[in-house]
Protein backbone atom coordinates (compact mmCIF):
# COMPACT_ATOMS: atom_id res chain seq x y z
CA UNK A 1 0.00 0.00 0.00
CA UNK A 2 1.12 3.54 -0.66
CA UNK A 3 2.36 5.64 2.25
CA UNK A 4 3.04 2.50 4.29
CA UNK A 5 6.26 1.75 6.08
CA UNK A 6 8.74 0.25 3.72
CA UNK A 7 10.05 -3.22 4.39
CA UNK A 8 13.70 -3.86 5.19
CA UNK A 9 14.29 -5.26 1.72
CA UNK A 10 13.34 -2.70 -0.91
CA UNK A 11 11.87 -4.14 -4.13
CA UNK A 12 13.54 -3.35 -7.49
CA UNK A 13 12.75 0.02 -9.01
CA UNK A 14 9.54 0.10 -11.12
CA UNK A 15 8.81 -3.55 -10.33
CA UNK A 16 5.26 -4.64 -9.61
CA UNK A 17 5.89 -4.82 -5.87
CA UNK A 18 7.51 -1.38 -5.93
CA UNK A 19 4.48 0.14 -7.68
CA UNK A 20 2.06 -1.53 -5.26
CA UNK A 21 3.97 -0.32 -2.19
CA UNK A 22 4.48 3.23 -3.45
CA UNK A 23 1.50 3.82 -5.73
CA UNK A 24 0.19 6.73 -3.64
CA UNK A 25 3.58 8.47 -3.81
CA UNK A 26 3.74 7.94 -7.57
CA UNK A 27 0.21 9.27 -8.04
CA UNK A 28 1.10 12.28 -5.87
CA UNK A 29 3.98 13.09 -8.20
CA UNK A 30 1.64 12.97 -11.21
CA UNK A 31 -0.82 15.27 -9.47
CA UNK A 32 1.94 17.72 -8.58
CA UNK A 33 2.73 18.20 -12.28
CA UNK A 34 -0.75 19.65 -12.80
CA UNK A 35 -0.44 21.88 -9.72
CA UNK A 36 3.02 23.14 -10.71
CA UNK A 37 1.68 23.88 -14.17
CA UNK A 38 -0.24 26.82 -12.68
CA UNK A 39 3.06 28.57 -11.96
CA UNK A 40 4.00 28.98 -15.63
CA UNK A 41 2.12 31.06 -18.14
CA UNK A 42 2.51 28.57 -20.96
CA UNK A 43 0.98 25.65 -19.03
CA UNK A 44 -1.46 27.47 -16.75
CA UNK A 45 -4.35 27.24 -19.21
CA UNK A 46 -3.90 23.47 -19.49
CA UNK A 47 -3.58 22.93 -15.74
CA UNK A 48 -6.71 24.93 -15.00
CA UNK A 49 -8.74 22.49 -17.11
CA UNK A 50 -7.71 19.66 -14.75
CA UNK A 51 -7.98 21.53 -11.44
CA UNK A 52 -11.13 23.66 -11.76
CA UNK A 53 -14.68 23.16 -13.01
CA UNK A 54 -15.18 23.96 -16.68
CA UNK A 55 -18.09 25.00 -18.92
CA UNK A 56 -19.24 27.83 -16.67
CA UNK A 57 -21.69 30.49 -17.86
CA UNK A 58 -22.41 33.84 -16.20
CA UNK A 59 -26.17 34.45 -15.88
CA UNK A 60 -28.22 37.13 -14.10
CA UNK A 61 -28.92 36.36 -10.46
CA UNK A 62 -32.58 35.88 -9.57
CA UNK A 63 -32.30 37.38 -6.11
CA UNK A 64 -30.35 40.46 -7.30
CA UNK A 65 -31.62 42.24 -10.44
CA UNK A 66 -28.21 43.73 -11.24
CA UNK A 67 -26.12 40.85 -9.92
CA UNK A 68 -24.73 37.81 -11.73
CA UNK A 69 -23.86 34.25 -10.83
CA UNK A 70 -21.96 31.43 -12.50
CA UNK A 71 -23.75 28.23 -13.46
CA UNK A 72 -22.30 25.18 -15.16
CA UNK A 73 -23.23 22.61 -17.76
CA UNK A 74 -21.35 19.46 -18.75
CA UNK A 75 -18.83 19.06 -21.54
CA UNK A 76 -15.78 17.17 -22.77
CA UNK A 77 -13.41 19.08 -20.47
CA UNK A 78 -15.10 17.46 -17.48
CA UNK A 79 -13.16 14.28 -18.27
CA UNK A 80 -9.90 16.08 -17.43
CA UNK A 81 -11.32 17.32 -14.13
CA UNK A 82 -12.58 13.84 -13.27
CA UNK A 83 -9.11 12.42 -14.01
CA UNK A 84 -7.34 14.84 -11.66
CA UNK A 85 -9.75 14.26 -8.78
CA UNK A 86 -9.47 10.53 -9.39
CA UNK A 87 -5.76 10.93 -8.55
CA UNK A 88 -6.72 12.83 -5.40
CA UNK A 89 -9.10 10.03 -4.43
CA UNK A 90 -6.36 7.40 -4.81
CA UNK A 91 -4.14 9.42 -2.45
CA UNK A 92 -6.94 9.81 0.11
CA UNK A 93 -7.71 6.09 -0.16
CA UNK A 94 -4.11 5.19 0.67
CA UNK A 95 -3.97 7.75 3.50
CA UNK A 96 -7.07 6.33 5.21
CA UNK A 97 -5.70 2.83 4.74
CA UNK A 98 -2.32 3.66 6.26
CA UNK A 99 -3.23 5.88 9.19
CA UNK A 100 -6.61 4.46 10.21
CA UNK A 101 -7.49 0.99 8.95
CA UNK A 102 -4.05 -0.61 9.23
CA UNK A 103 -3.74 0.54 12.84
CA UNK A 104 -7.17 -0.87 13.66
CA UNK A 105 -6.31 -4.20 12.03
CA UNK A 106 -3.05 -4.50 13.96
CA UNK A 107 -4.74 -3.67 17.24
CA UNK A 108 -7.62 -6.11 16.69
CA UNK A 109 -5.27 -8.80 15.29
CA UNK A 110 -7.61 -9.73 12.45
CA UNK A 111 -7.02 -12.70 10.20
CA UNK A 112 -6.18 -12.04 6.55
CA UNK A 113 -9.77 -12.59 5.41
CA UNK A 114 -11.22 -10.37 8.14
CA UNK A 115 -8.61 -7.72 7.47
CA UNK A 116 -9.61 -7.51 3.80
CA UNK A 117 -13.29 -7.22 4.72
CA UNK A 118 -12.52 -4.61 7.37
CA UNK A 119 -10.49 -2.55 4.90
CA UNK A 120 -13.29 -2.65 2.33
CA UNK A 121 -16.00 -1.72 4.83
CA UNK A 122 -13.83 1.00 6.36
CA UNK A 123 -13.12 2.66 3.01
CA UNK A 124 -16.76 2.56 1.93
CA UNK A 125 -17.96 3.82 5.33
CA UNK A 126 -15.76 6.91 5.08
CA UNK A 127 -16.91 7.65 1.53
CA UNK A 128 -20.61 7.07 2.22
CA UNK A 129 -20.53 9.19 5.38
CA UNK A 130 -18.95 12.18 3.61
CA UNK A 131 -21.27 11.80 0.61
CA UNK A 132 -24.42 11.64 2.77
CA UNK A 133 -23.48 14.77 4.73
CA UNK A 134 -22.39 16.62 1.60
CA UNK A 135 -25.46 15.58 -0.41
CA UNK A 136 -27.87 16.50 2.40
CA UNK A 137 -26.26 19.93 2.68
CA UNK A 138 -26.76 20.52 -1.07
CA UNK A 139 -30.40 19.40 -0.93
CA UNK A 140 -31.08 21.83 1.92
CA UNK A 141 -29.15 24.75 0.44
CA UNK A 142 -30.91 24.44 -2.94
CA UNK A 143 -34.38 24.21 -1.34
CA UNK A 144 -34.95 20.74 -2.74
CA UNK A 145 -36.66 19.53 0.43
CA UNK A 146 -38.96 22.56 0.66
CA UNK A 147 -39.76 22.44 -3.08
CA UNK A 148 -40.02 18.74 -4.08
CA UNK A 149 -40.92 19.74 -7.64
CA UNK A 150 -37.19 20.27 -8.25
CA UNK A 151 -36.83 16.49 -8.22
CA UNK A 152 -38.56 16.14 -11.58
CA UNK A 153 -38.56 19.66 -13.00
CA UNK A 154 -35.66 20.42 -15.33
CA UNK A 155 -34.37 23.97 -15.03
CA UNK A 156 -35.10 26.27 -17.94
CA UNK A 157 -31.43 27.02 -18.56
CA UNK A 158 -30.25 23.42 -17.99
CA UNK A 159 -27.45 24.49 -15.68
CA UNK A 160 -25.99 23.35 -12.38
CA UNK A 161 -24.64 25.26 -9.43
CA UNK A 162 -20.98 24.98 -8.48
CA UNK A 163 -21.60 22.68 -5.52
CA UNK A 164 -23.93 20.43 -7.53
CA UNK A 165 -21.47 19.95 -10.37
CA UNK A 166 -18.51 19.48 -8.03
CA UNK A 167 -20.47 16.80 -6.16
CA UNK A 168 -21.10 14.83 -9.36
CA UNK A 169 -17.50 15.29 -10.53
CA UNK A 170 -16.28 13.95 -7.18
CA UNK A 171 -18.67 11.00 -7.36
CA UNK A 172 -17.49 10.06 -10.85
CA UNK A 173 -13.87 10.44 -9.75
CA UNK A 174 -14.39 8.15 -6.77
CA UNK A 175 -15.98 5.33 -8.72
CA UNK A 176 -13.45 5.62 -11.55
CA UNK A 177 -10.65 5.26 -9.01
CA UNK A 178 -12.05 1.81 -8.23
CA UNK A 179 -10.59 0.43 -11.47
CA UNK A 180 -6.89 1.02 -10.62
CA UNK A 181 -7.59 0.02 -7.02
CA UNK A 182 -8.41 -3.48 -8.25
CA UNK A 183 -4.73 -3.72 -9.21
CA UNK A 184 -3.33 -1.85 -6.22
CA UNK A 185 -5.31 -3.98 -3.73
CA UNK A 186 -4.41 -7.28 -5.44
CA UNK A 187 -8.03 -8.32 -5.83
CA UNK A 188 -8.47 -12.02 -6.59
CA UNK A 189 -9.37 -12.87 -10.17
CA UNK A 190 -12.61 -14.57 -9.17
CA UNK A 191 -13.73 -11.40 -7.35
CA UNK A 192 -12.92 -8.96 -10.17
CA UNK A 193 -16.13 -9.51 -12.25
CA UNK A 194 -18.42 -8.73 -9.30
CA UNK A 195 -16.33 -5.66 -8.44
CA UNK A 196 -16.52 -4.43 -12.04
CA UNK A 197 -20.30 -4.83 -12.06
CA UNK A 198 -20.62 -2.97 -8.76
CA UNK A 199 -18.48 -0.07 -10.00
CA UNK A 200 -20.09 -0.02 -13.44
CA UNK A 201 -23.64 0.13 -12.08
CA UNK A 202 -22.80 3.17 -9.94
CA UNK A 203 -21.01 4.94 -12.79
CA UNK A 204 -23.91 4.29 -15.17
CA UNK A 205 -26.53 5.81 -12.88
CA UNK A 206 -24.43 8.74 -11.67
CA UNK A 207 -23.42 9.63 -15.23
CA UNK A 208 -27.03 9.21 -16.40
CA UNK A 209 -28.37 11.64 -13.80
CA UNK A 210 -25.53 14.05 -14.61
CA UNK A 211 -26.03 14.01 -18.39
CA UNK A 212 -29.85 14.12 -18.27
CA UNK A 213 -29.82 17.05 -15.81
CA UNK A 214 -31.70 14.95 -13.25
CA UNK A 215 -29.34 16.43 -10.69
CA UNK A 216 -31.71 16.82 -7.74
CA UNK A 217 -33.46 13.49 -8.23
CA UNK A 218 -30.14 11.69 -8.68
CA UNK A 219 -28.73 13.41 -5.61
CA UNK A 220 -31.68 12.38 -3.43
CA UNK A 221 -31.50 8.78 -4.63
CA UNK A 222 -27.75 8.71 -4.03
CA UNK A 223 -28.16 9.98 -0.47
CA UNK A 224 -30.79 7.31 0.25
CA UNK A 225 -28.65 4.62 -1.35
CA UNK A 226 -25.48 5.70 0.45
CA UNK A 227 -27.27 5.90 3.80
CA UNK A 228 -28.34 2.26 3.56
CA UNK A 229 -24.88 1.21 2.39
CA UNK A 230 -23.31 3.17 5.25
CA UNK A 231 -25.41 1.27 7.80
CA UNK A 232 -24.45 -1.96 6.06
CA UNK A 233 -20.71 -1.39 6.35
CA UNK A 234 -20.95 -0.01 9.89
CA UNK A 235 -22.76 -3.20 10.93
CA UNK A 236 -20.02 -5.19 9.23
CA UNK A 237 -17.32 -3.30 11.15
CA UNK A 238 -19.11 -3.88 14.45
CA UNK A 239 -19.54 -7.57 13.62
CA UNK A 240 -15.84 -7.92 12.76
CA UNK A 241 -14.87 -6.34 16.09
CA UNK A 242 -17.06 -8.80 18.03
CA UNK A 243 -19.05 -11.62 16.46
CA UNK A 244 -21.59 -11.63 19.27
CA UNK A 245 -23.36 -8.70 17.56
CA UNK A 246 -25.04 -11.01 15.06
CA UNK A 247 -28.47 -9.52 15.87
CA UNK A 248 -27.32 -6.16 14.53
CA UNK A 249 -26.58 -7.75 11.16
CA UNK A 250 -30.06 -9.28 11.07
CA UNK A 251 -31.60 -5.89 11.91
CA UNK A 252 -29.61 -4.31 9.10
CA UNK A 253 -31.20 -6.72 6.62
CA UNK A 254 -34.61 -5.25 7.41
CA UNK A 255 -33.28 -1.69 7.11
CA UNK A 256 -31.59 -2.61 3.83
CA UNK A 257 -34.80 -3.89 2.24
CA UNK A 258 -36.77 -0.91 3.59
CA UNK A 259 -34.23 1.50 2.09
CA UNK A 260 -34.47 -0.20 -1.30
CA UNK A 261 -38.25 0.03 -1.16
CA UNK A 262 -38.17 3.76 -0.35
CA UNK A 263 -35.68 4.41 -3.15
CA UNK A 264 -37.85 2.52 -5.62
CA UNK A 265 -40.99 4.42 -4.55
CA UNK A 266 -39.25 7.79 -4.94
CA UNK A 267 -38.02 6.79 -8.40
CA UNK A 268 -41.42 5.62 -9.61
CA UNK A 269 -43.32 8.60 -8.18
CA UNK A 270 -41.00 11.29 -9.48
CA UNK A 271 -40.15 9.79 -12.85
CA UNK A 272 -43.22 7.69 -13.61
CA UNK A 273 -45.95 10.08 -12.43
CA UNK A 274 -44.62 13.63 -12.45
CA UNK A 275 -42.72 13.11 -15.70
CA UNK A 276 -45.79 11.44 -17.23
CA UNK A 277 -45.89 14.22 -19.78
CA UNK A 278 -47.42 17.65 -20.09
CA UNK A 279 -48.62 18.78 -23.54
CA UNK A 280 -47.00 22.17 -23.15
CA UNK A 281 -43.51 20.80 -22.60
CA UNK A 282 -40.88 20.41 -25.23
CA UNK A 283 -39.91 16.88 -26.17
CA UNK A 284 -36.30 17.71 -26.90
CA UNK A 285 -34.14 15.27 -24.96
CA UNK A 286 -30.93 17.01 -25.99
CA UNK A 287 -32.01 20.23 -24.25
CA UNK A 288 -32.24 18.35 -20.97
CA UNK A 289 -35.98 17.79 -20.84
CA UNK A 290 -36.43 14.17 -19.87
CA UNK A 291 -40.15 14.22 -20.61
CA UNK A 292 -39.61 11.79 -23.48
CA UNK A 293 -41.00 8.26 -23.53
CA UNK A 294 -37.60 6.69 -24.23
CA UNK A 295 -35.94 8.72 -21.49
CA UNK A 296 -38.69 7.88 -18.99
CA UNK A 297 -38.41 4.17 -19.73
CA UNK A 298 -34.60 4.31 -19.47
CA UNK A 299 -34.63 6.14 -16.14
CA UNK A 300 -37.29 3.89 -14.62
CA UNK A 301 -35.66 0.71 -15.95
CA UNK A 302 -32.22 1.65 -14.68
CA UNK A 303 -33.54 2.66 -11.26
CA UNK A 304 -35.54 -0.56 -10.91
CA UNK A 305 -32.71 -2.71 -12.24
CA UNK A 306 -30.14 -1.49 -9.71
CA UNK A 307 -32.57 -2.00 -6.83
CA UNK A 308 -33.39 -5.50 -8.09
CA UNK A 309 -29.69 -6.33 -8.55
CA UNK A 310 -28.69 -5.13 -5.08
CA UNK A 311 -31.65 -6.86 -3.43
CA UNK A 312 -30.93 -10.11 -5.27
CA UNK A 313 -27.29 -9.89 -4.18
CA UNK A 314 -28.41 -9.49 -0.57
CA UNK A 315 -30.78 -12.46 -0.78
CA UNK A 316 -28.07 -14.61 -2.37
CA UNK A 317 -25.52 -13.70 0.31
CA UNK A 318 -27.99 -14.29 3.13
CA UNK A 319 -29.04 -17.69 1.75
CA UNK A 320 -25.41 -18.68 1.33
CA UNK A 321 -24.68 -17.70 4.93
CA UNK A 322 -27.70 -19.62 6.19
CA UNK A 323 -26.55 -22.74 4.35
CA UNK A 324 -23.03 -22.36 5.72
CA UNK A 325 -24.34 -21.84 9.27
CA UNK A 326 -26.62 -24.89 8.94
CA UNK A 327 -23.72 -27.04 7.75
CA UNK A 328 -21.52 -25.71 10.54
CA UNK A 329 -24.15 -26.47 13.17
CA UNK A 330 -24.65 -29.97 11.77
CA UNK A 331 -20.92 -30.66 11.92
CA UNK A 332 -20.78 -29.35 15.50
CA UNK A 333 -23.63 -31.67 16.52
CA UNK A 334 -21.82 -34.65 14.99
CA UNK A 335 -18.63 -33.77 16.85
CA UNK A 336 -20.51 -33.51 20.14
CA UNK A 337 -22.16 -36.88 19.60
CA UNK A 338 -18.84 -38.51 18.75
CA UNK A 339 -17.22 -37.01 21.84
CA UNK A 340 -20.07 -38.17 24.10
CA UNK A 341 -19.87 -41.69 22.69
CA UNK A 342 -16.11 -41.76 23.26
CA UNK A 343 -16.61 -40.92 26.91
CA UNK A 344 -18.66 -44.12 27.42
CA UNK A 345 -16.17 -46.34 25.59
CA UNK A 346 -12.44 -46.54 25.52
CA UNK A 347 -10.73 -48.38 22.66
CA UNK A 348 -14.05 -50.00 21.78
CA UNK A 349 -14.58 -51.50 25.31
CA UNK A 350 -17.16 -50.12 27.70
CA UNK A 351 -15.62 -48.64 30.81
CA UNK A 352 -17.81 -50.73 33.15
CA UNK A 353 -16.54 -53.99 31.55
CA UNK A 354 -12.86 -53.25 32.11
CA UNK A 355 -10.97 -55.22 34.77
CA UNK A 356 -9.65 -52.09 36.43
CA UNK A 357 -13.07 -50.42 36.46
CA UNK A 358 -14.38 -49.45 39.85
CA UNK A 359 -17.30 -51.58 41.06
CA UNK A 360 -20.70 -49.98 41.20
CA UNK A 361 -21.98 -49.04 44.59
CA UNK A 362 -24.85 -51.13 45.84
CA UNK A 363 -27.96 -49.26 46.68
CA UNK A 364 -28.93 -49.44 50.34
CA UNK A 365 -32.17 -51.20 51.00
CA UNK A 366 -34.58 -49.27 53.11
Amino acid sequence: MGLRKKSAKNPPMLSQEFILQNHADLVSCVGMFFVLGLMFEGTADVSIVFLTLQHGVVVPADEEPEGTKTLYHYGVKDLATVFFYMLVTIILHATIQEYVLDKISRRMQFTKAKQNKCNESGQFSAFYLVSCIWGTFILISEDCLSDPALLWRAQGHNMMTFQMKFFYISQLAYWFHGFPELYFQKIKKQDIPSQLIYIGVHLFHIAGAYLLYLNHLGLLLLVLHYLVELLSHLCALVYFSDEKYQKGVSLWTFVFILGRLVTLIVSVVTVGLHLAGSPGRSTDAISGNVNVLAAKIAVLSSSCSIQAYITWTLITVRLQRWVEDANLQASCVKKRRSRSSRKGTENGVEATQRADALPKRKEKSS
